[in-house]
C-alpha cells in the first residue's frame, strides 16, 4: 500500500539520518528508506576521532546513535531497499511497498574503487584505508603509501606527508592526472617518494606490512608499509537517478549551495554529490541544509 509523506529520504548514513533528524524536528513527516544495514560507510569505520564531540568511537557506534536520535524524533527508519525512483512523481517503490512525499532527498552514497588484489579486502581497516583524512592520524611518524594519480591520490599523499615519516606515492604512469599545482608540490615535498607502478599484492601478519608493486616498465618491488591509501577514484551510488538528475562526468549529483539538484523537490546530500570534501562532519552539513530546505 502507497504511504504519503512530507519527504522520503534514500540512504541511512550520516547525510540521511541528518536530513531525518531535522526535518522530523520541525514537524515534517519523514521515512529513511534505509536498506537492510542502515549506516554507510560511516558504519565500516572501526576507528573515528575526528567527527567533533564524539571522543574517539567506532563508526558503528556513531551512526546507532544518529539513528536512534532520528527515531526519537519522529522520523519513520524502514529497513527496506529502494529498487525505483520516479524523482517527477516523487515516488519511491522498495522492495516491500511504495511512498511517495512532496519531496525526496537521495542520500544514498558513494563506494571506493578497489585495486581487486590479494589482501585488500583481509587488511582493509588494519593497514587498507581509503581516506586519509579519516585514518592519517593513526599512522603519526610511520611509513605509508598511496596509489593514485588523481588530484584526491595527490592531496591525500600531501596530507600524509605533514603526518607521516615517509610516504610512498604509486602511480602507473610517470605523469599525474592530477592538476599542475599538486603534481610540483608533491615532486618539491623530501619525504614523498615518488613510484612507477602497480600494486599487485598486499601483504603482512595481523595488519598490513608490505605492499608489492610490479615496476614499470620492469621488475617487482616488496615495500614496507604500514598502511596503504586506496585513492583511484569513487563510485557514487546513483543508479536509481541515472537519466532523471544532473550528474557531473564522474557520475556524482550536481547540486547547489542549498542540496537541490536539477529536479524540482529532489534534493542530495552527502558522498552522492559532487562536494569537495567526503567526511562523516560534511555530510551530516549536507543533510541539515536539504532538511531546511524543504517546502521553500
Amino acid at each position: 500500500m502507497e504511504k504519503q509523506f512530507d519527504v522520503v529520504i534514500i540512504g541511512a548514513g550520516p547525510a540521511g539520518l541528518t536530513a531525518a533528524i531535522y526535518a522530523a524536528r520541525a514537524g515534517l513527516s519523514a521515512v529513511v528508506v534505509a536498506g537492510a544495514a542502515p549506516g554507510g560507510q560511516a558504519a565500516e569505520s572501526p576507528e573515528i576521532e575526528n567527527y567533533p564531540g564524539a571522543g574517539k568511537t567506532d563508526g558503528y557506534s556513531l551512526a546507532a546513535k544518529m539513528l536512534r536520535e532520528a527515531e526519537d524524533f519522529g522520523a519513520r527508519i524502514v529497513y527496506e531497499t529502494a529498487i525505483k525512483a520516479d524523482l517527477s512523481d516523487k515516488r519511491v517503490t522498495t522492495d516491500s511497498g511504495e511512498y511517495r512525499a512532496k519531496n525526496i532527498i537521495i542520500a544514498t552514497g558513494a563506494g571506493h574503487r578497489h585495486l581487486g588484489v590479494t589482501g585488500e579486502e583481509e587488511f582493509r581497516g588494519k593497514g587498507v584505508s581509503y581516506c586519509a583524512t579519516c585514518d592519517g592520524g593513526f599512522y603519526k611518524n610511520k611509513d605509508v603509501a598511496v596509489v593514485g594519480g588523481g588530484d584526491t591520490a595527490l592531496t591525500e599523499a600531501l596530507y600524509l606527508s605533514r603526518i607521516a615519516r615517509t610516504v610512498t606515492l604509486i602511480h602507473r604512469r610517470d605523469e599525474y592526472r592530477a592538476a599542475r599545482i599538486l603534481a610540483d608540490k608533491v615532486v618539491s615535498v623530501p619525504n614523498i617518494v615518488r613510484i612507477t607502478g602497480v600494486v599487485t599484492e598486499i601483504a603482512g601478519s595481523d595488519r598490513l606490512e608490505q605492499i608489492e608493486v610490479a615496476r614499470i616498465p620492469s621488475g617487482v618491488e616488496r615495500i614496507n608499509a604500514d598502511a596503504l591509501f586506496v585513492a583511484v577514484g569513487g563510485v557514487p551510488n546513483t543508479d536509481l537517478v541515472k537519466g532523471q538528475l544532473l550528474l557531473d562526468p564522474n557520475g556524482y549529483i550536481v547540486t547547489n549551495e542549498f542540496m537541490e539538484t536539477s529536479a524540482p523537490g529532489v534534493f542530495a546530500a552527502g558522498d552522492v554529490r559532487n562536494t569537495p570534501l567526503r567526511q562523516i562532519v560534511t555530510a551530516c552539513a549536507d543533510g541539515a541544509v536539504a532538511a531546511s530546505r524543504l517546502g521553500s
